[in-house]
């Protein structure tokens, strides 16, 4: 909408599928998989028991896109296909392992989100296809994320860099059996910091191994220098960001395990 208001695109054809039921699908497959429809939006997925209780960092994120007004109106699947690298709930998603179900005349696919985004504004959906809904496995009891972004301003603004750190605690011990670290606005698309999770997987967690992987989340960013903030400048706050979620959601951990 806001697109067309400012005359970027002309579509010979506007529908709202705000009412078809399949793209309104809320649901919680117990101990197996969150479902979110492609028009649910965001206020309902904020107040989503499930939402609020098992996934807190997707909670996070939503929370923090627009007003009031605008999160009653807006959607995830909206913030999925806009596919702006700084958008809110993508690197969650992707720490979360979410599937975009996508459908077409004759059929439907199951996409993994991170192999959905191919640059800014683009995806690999093709033109006759259509976003139904995100599929979120549930993620296990001892587990934790933490999403935080830097706005140049406090409410209602772009990210300049956003990260999210996702932890899962082994059953036995202190030890972090996964880690996922997935970072927004620093890159063409959002993406995961495989040489982070790597490090911290199967590690008892301190301030020296966390601010390592900090420093490797630095070096997979590649940001660009605009009017917003410079290369250097992103690429610090992602080791800021990154420590600061990877400690939150450790120190939560801690407190579960």
């Amino acid at each position: 909408m806001v697109q067309m208001k400012d005359g970027y695109i002309q579509p010979p054809i506007i529908v709202d599928a705000k009412n078809v039921p399949e793209l309104n699908r809320l649901e919680w497959d117990e101990g197996k998989t969150i479902h979110i429809g492609a028009t649910v939006p965001l206020s309902k997925i904020i107040a989503f028991p499930p939402v609020m209780e098992r996934l807190g960092i997707l909670h996070q994120a939503c929370s923090l896109i627009g007003s009031v007004q605008i999160r009653n109106r807006g959607t995830m699947g909206g913030n999925v296909c806009n596919a702006a690298p700084s958008a809110d709930t993508l690197p969650p998603l992707l720490c979360l392992g979410a599937r975009a179900v996508v459908a077409k005349l004759g059929g439907t696919r199951s996409v993994p989100l991170e192999n959905l985004f191919l640059g800014p504004g683009q995806t690999a959906l093709a033109s006759n296809e259509l976003l139904v809904e995100i599929e979120i496995p549930v993620p296990p009891n001892l587990s934790m994320g933490c999403y935080l972004r830097h706005t140049p301003r406090e409410e209602m603004d772009i990210g300049i860099v956003g990260v999210a750190s996702f932890l899962v605690l082994a059953p036995q011990g202190n030890r972090c059996q996964e880690a996922r670290i997935a970072l927004g606005a620093v890159a063409p698309t959002p993406i995961r910091v495989p040489r982070a999770e790597a490090l911290l997987s199967g590690k008892t967690l301190n301030e020296e191994i966390t601010n390592e992987a900090a420093e490797l989340a630095a070096e997979a960013a590649c940001p660009i220098s605009d009017l917003r903030g410079s290369e250097e400048y992103r690429r610090e706050i992602v080791k800021v960001l990154a420590r600061r979620t990877l400690k939150r959601a450790s120190e939560t951990l801690g407190k579960k395990g």
